[in-house]
């Protein structure tokens, strides 16, 4: 098969499982390192000739990182078209086998039992409530039913934003400082908060840098993701006593 990726995590989820599979992937598809294939714009811009040009019998997608008239070009174009949605981890794992066996015809690969094994038997913290913020100038935090906030909730920091109606909902920053959280968790993507950007917005708050990557991503870093995860928060809770 040729397969065209539109998103990251299922970039390195069917690189890893399959190299050589992959003929294309987009500007932000970042893993695995050495992954050489012909880059075909972001994934909300991709270059639809440019992916046409590549023969695909698949291209892969997301209905939150793709946009659908980009999609539906594709497909009056003669291209298959599979569109993931991942809300959660279950899903998640659903999803990648779909993609995986189903889409690419692969054998289930290991990692993906590792993965589910992983969680399986992660173990959670504690009971924190966290913010979540995703992008500042204007802040933006984890709202409802995101695959990022059910990963932390099964590591026991539970999203205060998490019955807004939105899934990413623009939040003031005084709101932010006044909501009630004991925590600040704060991901490298797709905002890169750092120790310098960020943990001063919130001075009352131990703030977590965690990986966007262990974060957001469903792919094979979901097998080492409670470890990652676990050590970042374990590092800030520690101030909560």
């Amino acid at each position: 098969m040729r397969v065209v990726s539109l998103v990251p995590s299922l970039t390195e989820a069917v690189a890893v499982s399959a190299p050589g599979l992959l003929v294309g992937a987009t500007d932000w598809c970042s893993h695995p390192a050495d992954l050489e294939v012909v880059r075909i714009g972001g994934t909300k811009n991709p270059d639809a000739a440019a992916v046409l040009r590549l023969r695909p019998d698949l291209v892969i997608a997301n209905e939150e990182e793709n946009r659908e008239p980009d999609l539906a070009a594709l497909r009056e174009a003669g291209i298959e078209v599979l569109v993931t949605e991942v809300r959660d981890l279950g899903q998640a794992f659903a999803e990648l086998e779909r993609v995986l066996v189903a889409g690419c015809g692969l054998t289930r690969p290991r990692w993906l039992d590792e993965a589910e094994a992983a969680w399986a038997s992660a173990v959670p913290l504690g009971e924190w409530r966290a913010i979540v913020p995703v992008w500042r100038r204007p802040w933006m935090v984890l709202g409802r039913d995101t695959f990022a906030g059910d990963l932390l909730g099964r590591l026991g920091v539970g999203n205060v934003y998490a019955g807004h109606a939105e899934r990413y909902p623009r939040i003031s920053l005084e709101e932010l400082r006044d909501c009630g959280a004991q925590l600040a968790v704060l991901p490298d993507e797709p905002y890169r908060f750092a120790a310098n950007d960020g943990p001063e917005a919130f001075p009352a708050l131990p703030a977590a840098l965690v990986s966007g990557r262990h974060l957001t991503w469903y792919g094979p870093s979901l097998a080492e993701a409670p470890s990652v995860l676990g050590v970042a928060l374990r590092r800030a809770t520690r101030q909560l006593g």
